[in-house]
C-alpha cells in the first residue's frame, strides 16, 4: 500500500473494558457511604460524570443520595482539614512587617 493511504487506516489498538463503578447488587442510598464515598473528591466535591464512568440515571441517583448524606450530617459539605491545619502552624500577628519604628 502507498503511505498516503496507510494513513487513514486505523491502528489496532487492544483495550481493557474496565469493571463498572456500581455492581447491579450496589444500592445507591444516603446510608451506604462506602458507596458514596468513592464519587466525592478529597476536597468534598462530587466527581463528574465522567471521571466516574456512570450513566445518567445512576449520577442522578448518587448526587441525590450525597446531598441527603450531606443534610443529615452523616457527610461534610467541606473537607477542609487541611487548611486548617496549614492556617493553624503559621499564624503571625496582622501587621507585623508594617511596623514602624
Amino acid at each position: 500500500m502507498d503511505k498516503s493511504k496507510r494513513l487513514f487506516l486505523k491502528s489496532k489498538r487492544s483495550f481493557r473494558r474496565r469493571l463498572p463503578p456500581i455492581q447491579s447488587g450496589d444500592r445507591i442510598d444516603y446510608r451506604n457511604m462506602s458507596l458514596i464515598s468513592r464519587f466525592i473528591s478529597e476536597q468534598g466535591k462530587i466527581l463528574s460524570r465522567r471521571v466516574n464512568r456512570l450513566t445518567l440515571k445512576e449520577q442522578r441517583l448518587i448526587t441525590i443520595a450525597i446531598k441527603q448524606a450531606r443534610i443529615l450530617s452523616s457527610l461534610p459539605f467541606l473537607n477542609n482539614e487541611k487548611q486548617f491545619e496549614r492556617r493553624e502552624s503559621t499564624t503571625r500577628t496582622p501587621g507585623f512587617r508594617n511596623r514602624k519604628k
